[in-house]
Parts: structure tokens; sequence; C-alpha cells
């Protein structure tokens, strides 16, 4: 999987989900087909941009929280922008503006985040269910950067 940034700590860990790799891939792939690839109108594009946008940083916030409610219902935020994003290229497709190519794309691919995200709510029903959340950042910088001599812990116990 691509990797964006190499620094890791507890509020990062969305970035080690395959459905946030694939939404990215996502939103990716309908900013290349609406902006640089067909004409569509400014307003249009803008939608479903932003709804594809959407998905991968609902994904992130919620998991941030560090709250399994408030994560499920980030989740639960992001397959309602799948749902716009689909509905939005359905609409792109229905009037030519893309291609049917284009857009079995886009459905292939958002198909796959969809129920990757759906697998992802299913754990976290899981961990909510059987308590196995945590919710409590670790103290641990090891945790973080496990044998990393890149990253020195100072005095005051903040990472330089």
């Amino acid at each position: 999987m691509v990797e964006y940034t190499r620094l890791r700590n507890k509020n990062r860990g969305y970035m080690t989900l395959r459905v946030w790799h694939r939404a990215i891939d996502l939103y990716k792939l309908v900013h290349k087909i609406v902006y640089d690839e067909n004409k569509i109108d400014f307003k249009l594009r803008a939608q479903i941009d932003d709804a594809a946008q959407s998905v991968s940083a609902n994904i992130a916030e919620g998991y941030s929280r560090r709250s399994i409610n408030e994560y499920m219902q980030h989740a639960y935020i992001s397959l309602g922008s799948l749902s716009e994003l689909l509905t939005r290229a359905i609409a792109l497709r229905t009037t030519n503006q893309i291609s049917a190519e284009q857009f079995q794309q886009i459905d292939t691919l958002h198909y796959e985040v969809e129920n990757n995200l759906w697998h992802l709510l299913e754990s976290l029903e899981q961990k909510k269910d059987d308590g196995t959340w945590v919710t409590r950042v670790s103290d641990d910088v090891e945790e973080y950067h496990p044998k990393d001599p890149q990253m020195k812990q100072k005095s005051d116990g903040f990472l330089e």
C-alpha cells in the first residue's frame, strides 16, 4: 500500500486500514475522471468530488475520536457519502457526462470500499459487544515507534 507519511502514532492508526487506503484510491479515481478526463459542470463535479473525499476523511476522524460510538457514527457517515457518490456517478452516466467504462471503474472500486466499510463496522460492533475496544491512549512511546532510532524521547516526555 502507498505510504503517505512514515510518521506514526496511535492517532494515525487509521492509516493501517485497507478500507482507508482504498477510499483514498476511490477519491483519486473520481477526481481524475471528473476534473481531468471530462468536462462536467463545476457544481456537479465539486459535489461528487466532495462525497468521494468525505469517505476517507470520516474514517480517519471517527478513528481519531477514540470512542467506539463516535467511530461507528463516522463510519456510517462514510457509508452515506458512498451512497451519495454512487448516486452522482449514476446521474453522470445516465446523462452521458462520463463513459460506461469510467462508471464501471468507479462502481467496482466503490463496491470494494463499501464492503470493506461494512466489514469494519461489523468488527467495531463485535468489539463494542464484547468490550474489547480500548479507549485509552498508551503512554508507552515504544508502542508507537518500536526500535525506531529516529524517534528520540526528550526529557519532558515529548518526541523530537
